[in-house]
């Protein structure tokens, strides 16, 4: 028995071995393209300052930066999402304090993976390393190296910089410090190797250690930091942090990653492979990865907000989230179908989805005043393209069937089978809203016409509107046709021959060569060149020759071919003013991607590659490193407008780039 104990400890000690030199070799080729490129410095002055980026990951709702000056140590944040739209809870909540150490230098690395740092002193190289083990916990890795050729001796203890979320309350007990807030019903809960020694007045430190380091030796300590809301067990979360080792966390989300971002690039189009593009395909995937959120409070499913750095957008949309979901099907199917789940957990028993929901309502109320373009097929295919996942089919059809047919009961107001935008309480601004294209030219001299109880639409048919539903109706019927439901199938295809038939004749204009929304009666073009024109090509609803006149004006320099092709409307209108304008101007990158897409279909590959290199070129900050991704972009100057670290805007990049 001593012989076979003594054996088996053995192969214990050879398998652990072999396992660490495995994890030392692994080859994270495609995680390298991620290096550095989103810049996360930021030492926030003040509780809502957003001038800089900040890192999370595994849906967590709560985020990290780097100090951007060597004196401060540790990480910047944690920046709360839990709360009031995102708050610092301060420029540090917890450092690792080595005494009397003069820093001389600090560089700082970041991977989609995780974030590390190293200061360095005379004799210390302190490094650290911080990943997110969950939706719930981030561990951070604090190396103390002694550099010098003797013996020293170091002391260390954890403390914090001043609150300036002043909403929060700090409490200790034994090795942990509680955290609690008047704004959130979310507790945070930090975890130290050693014992909390004073925490008065919302400040705190642990014990102080001393300890003898010999020449080149190293000593970790590995903290936690938690931010659970009250859905979720603390002890058990807490039980998982007992039992984690921080190196094997690390393996596991850079294996995570490497593979994901591997997807992408491996999958990209034969004409982009070029390295810059590898490199903007992981900054659309740390873009998402960011604005990641698992299910609190009002959200039921996982899903991304459109940005966690714009104070409005801490929430979640209809057409984003199918937007975003077909962007993650390239690499997370997983997340992309609760992405789509999120969203019909807000559909009202008559099919009605609403337009956005919030995790708080006591921040912001859920808008059920409109709905958005009917884009949730198209996810629900594109999915089950790449993961054939039959039981997620089954589960959306009858959602998806009912949202489709709601249109043509409460948006239809003459019952011609054209539908329209509108709203349910009467007014217009929501009937814009329900767009998604808010302030476009088109709307101007729109008027609200009464379909029925909680049923109002705009007194004009749209062109994209339709084109959508018909492109709807074609992905239903693959649905329809997977699930052997011939009869929905021969239904929708009737449909769709007579719906074609009437876009290509009222919306389309032989003497400009482009397509306008019309008139109620179909009589009259509400005229002014949009992007919503392209939409019957990306919908392959347009003749051979339809498309042909669009794609000649969307290649002219004057109108859509700028410096960022193919923006919401033409550069030589009058009222195109990209500044001002949110959709008299600016170029989104969906509408662009909608214009590149639709070009494909019709043939125009060379017209639609060309379009793809200057977007990505021409739009500042979408190639190389540092800038983040951005809500819109001047189709002129190439300047980024709005919000940072835009989910639709990245998900629709690498639609560009991927094969379909």
């Amino acid at each position: 028995m001593t012989k076979l104990f003594s054996y088996l400890c053995v192969l214990v000690l050879l398998t652990q071995s072999c396992k660490q030199k495995e994890q030392q070799t692994q080859n994270f080729d495609y995680l390298k393209f991620s290096e550095n490129i989103l810049n996360y410095q930021i030492t926030p002055t003040k509780k809502f300052d957003k001038s800089g980026l900040m890192f999370s990951d595994q849906g967590a709702w709560f985020a990290y930066s780097f100090p951007d000056t060597i004196s401060t140590i540790g990480f910047s944040g944690p920046f709360l999402m839990t709360q009031q739209n995102g708050i610092w809870s301060s420029k540090n909540l917890s450092y690792l304090d080595v005494k009397n150490q003069n820093w001389k230098s600090h560089t700082t690395t970041s991977y989609n993976s995780h974030l590390e740092q190293v200061f360095t002193s005379n004799n210390i190289q302190l490094t650290q390393k911080l990943v997110f083990g969950s939706g719930h916990t981030a561990y951070i890795q604090s190396e103390i190296k002694n550099t010098s050729n003797s013996t020293i001796s170091i002391e260390y203890q954890w403390k914090n910089n001043p609150i300036l979320a002043d909403s929060l309350k700090l409490s200790a007990s034994e090795n942990q410090l509680k955290i609690t807030s008047s704004k959130s019903d979310a507790i945070g809960y930090l975890q130290f190797p050693n014992s909390l020694e004073s925490c008065k007045n919302n400040q705190y430190h642990t014990q102080l250690i001393k300890l003898d380091l010999a020449k080149q030796e190293a000593v970790q300590l590995t903290t936690s930091q938690t931010f659970i809301f009250p859905e979720y067990d603390w002890k058990e979360e807490q039980e998982q942090i007992s039992i984690s080792n921080f190196d094997s966390i690390l393996l596991t989300r850079k294996q995570e990653k490497n593979s994901q971002i591997k997807s992408l690039i491996k999958n990209r189009k034969p004409q982009f492979q070029d390295s810059m593009y590898a490199q903007v395909l992981a900054k659309a995937h740390l873009t998402l990865q960011n604005n990641w959120r698992i299910p609190a409070g009002e959200i039921k499913h996982e899903g991304l907000f459109p940005s966690y750095h714009y104070r409005w957008f801490n929430g979640f949309w209809s057409w984003d989230s199918w937007k975003h979901a077909v962007g993650l099907s390239y690499y997370n199917t997983e997340l992309a179908k609760k992405q789509v789940k999120l969203m019909f957990e807000f559909q009202n028993e008559d099919g009605f989805v609403a337009d956005c929901v919030y995790r708080d309502t006591l921040i912001e109320n859920h808008n059920y005043r409109d709905t958005k373009p009917p884009l949730s097929a198209w996810a629900v295919a594109k999915i089950y393209k790449k993961d054939k996942d039959l039981e997620f089919v089954k589960y959306m059809y009858p959602k998806l069937k009912k949202y489709h047919e709601w249109w043509y009961v409460k948006r239809d107001h003459d019952k011609d089978g054209l539908c329209e935008y509108g709203s349910t309480d009467g007014s217009l601004v929501a009937a814009k809203w329900e767009s998604g294209m808010d302030n476009a030219i088109r709307f101007d001299n729109s008027k609200i016409l009464k379909n029925g109880e909680g049923a109002y639409s705009l007194d004009q048919e749209s062109v994209d509107l339709n084109a959508y539903l018909y492109a709807e109706k074609l992905y239903l019927i693959q649905i329809a046709m997977l699930l052997q439901k011939s009869t929905d199938a021969e239904k929708l295809t009737n449909q769709v021959t007579k719906l074609k038939e009437k876009i290509q004749s009222q919306f389309y204009d032989e003497i400009d060569g482009w397509f306008y929304d019309t008139t109620l009666d179909g009589k009259s073009f509400i005229k002014g060149e949009g992007s919503e024109a392209w939409t019957a090509l990306w919908a392959n609803t347009a003749t051979q020759k339809q498309a042909e006149s669009v794609k000649n004006k969307m290649m002219n320099s004057q109108k859509f071919f700028t410096k960022v092709p193919f923006q919401t409307m033409s550069a030589d209108h009058e009222k195109f003013d990209p500044l001002k304008g949110y959709w008299r101007g600016p170029n989104w990158l969906d509408q662009a991607y909608f214009g590149v897409k639709g070009l494909r279909n019709y043939g125009f590959n060379v017209e639609a590659d060309k379009a793809t290199i200057q977007i990505l070129k021409g739009a500042e900050g979408i190639l190389g490193k540092g800038k983040s991704i951005r809500e819109n972009y001047h189709p002129l100057t190439g300047e980024g407008l709005h919000a940072q670290n835009f989910s639709w805007s990245a998900a629709h990049i690498i639609m560009l780039l991927q094969e379909d």
